[in-house]
């Protein structure tokens, strides 16, 4: 089992990825659930920035078994129906 993480460690934190209106660039920030909704400023000082819509990768430990894929489509595979 892992230990919980210190106070401080932001390894635990969703990270948020921005835009910057201003200078068009994007920037990502470890927050607390909690402030995902509040303003961020860009590196450079500017306060016109939007959160990104970001996916996230949902990946297994090293000990979780491979997941199994079921067939789909294809003649005899479930989708047309011959099966």
């Amino acid at each position: 089992m892992r230990p919980a993480p210190a106070i401080g460690d932001n390894s635990r934190m969703p990270t948020y990825a921005y835009r910057c209106r201003e200078c068009t660039g994007t920037f990502e920030l470890q927050r607390p659930m909690s402030e995902s909704s509040a303003p961020a400023t860009c590196p450079d000082g500017h306060a016109d920035t939007v959160k990104l819509l970001t996916t996230i990768a949902l990946t297994g430990s090293a000990n979780s078994p491979a997941p199994v894929s079921a067939p789909s489509g294809g003649c005899c595979g479930g989708g047309c129906g011959c099966g």
